[in-house]
């Protein structure tokens, strides 16, 4: 079961956004941002998608959770760093101050 802790540390601030540590989860049951769970590297971020993993649709999917969740425009979510991989890096455009306290607030 994913942890409802806070959020923090699945999160860094980055030049012109921040990158957030996600694990998508393909064909879920309830798409949406679901707490955090462990990974060996720290904390990720779960995101649930209903999408499969396959021809990029489910990365898509997450972006576009990930831009509903910050408030963002869905072209300033992207996949930075494992794009085949359900542990992936995902930045975030903005103002890192503003989108850290969107991402606490999930």
């Amino acid at each position: 079961m994913a942890d409802a802790g806070p959020l923090i540390p699945v999160w860094r601030p980055i030049a012109g956004g921040i990158s957030v540590a996600v694990k998508v989860q393909p064909k879920a049951r309830r798409p949406g941002v679901q707490g955090t769970v462990p990974s060996a590297d720290g904390p990720r971020l779960r995101v649930g998608v209903s999408e499969a993993a396959e021809d990029g649709k489910a990365n898509k999917a997450a972006c576009a959770i990930l831009a509903r969740a910050f408030g963002v425009s869905p072209g300033a979510v992207s996949v930075v760093i494992g794009a085949s991989n359900r542990e992936k890096v995902i930045h975030v455009a903005g103002d890192p101050e503003i989108l850290a306290a969107r991402l606490v607030s999930l």
